[in-house]
């Protein structure tokens, strides 16, 4: 799933006309940064959310060949991340599913990303698994992070 509803609002005004998701960065829409890793990690169909200017988001998904697109619309109701997978399960089906935010991207390691996620999944055990990267090495961002590693190597919220 590709969440692609919010209304990009500390982008504007780019974001007054264009959705956040089509905003381009190194040649391509965001979007597609996302889209390209799902293809890659073998994903054929990706559900994505749309709510502001989302015909502009339709049309430009429209023309991916792969993954298979299916939009679940939110156009009358932003609902936000949790509301929005949600509303989405039914077209997600009962398997695990990958979860990623159009807005964001990452350059790939030694290995894709993806592919460490799918490696590392635990059916039996997992309801969950967040992949997380240093704020050392992330471009574009200037915050202490979300998360932070106790000393026993967990990860606890920051304050």
């Amino acid at each position: 799933m590709v969440l692609a509803a919010g209304l990009g609002k500390r982008m504007r005004p780019i974001t007054a006309t264009t959705p956040k998701p089509l905003v381009e960065v190194a040649g391509k829409a965001l979007i597609d940064h996302g889209l390209e890793r799902l293809h890659a990690a073998g994903v054929e169909t990706a559900v994505i959310n749309v709510h502001w200017l989302a015909d502009l988001v339709e049309v430009h998904v429209a023309k991916c060949l792969a993954p298979k697109i299916v939009i679940s619309d939110e156009r009358a109701k932003l609902l936000e991340t949790g509301g929005g997978i949600v509303k989405a399960l039914p077209l997600l089906g009962e398997k695990p599913f990958y979860l990623l935010n159009s807005d964001s991207f990452w350059i790939e390691g030694y290995r894709r990303n993806l592919d460490l996620l799918a490696e590392f999944w635990d059916d039996a055990g997992m309801d969950a698994l967040l992949m997380m990267a240093p704020t050392v090495g992330s471009i574009g961002y200037d915050g202490a992070g979300d998360y932070q590693m106790t000393d026993d190597g967990r990860l606890a919220r920051r304050d």
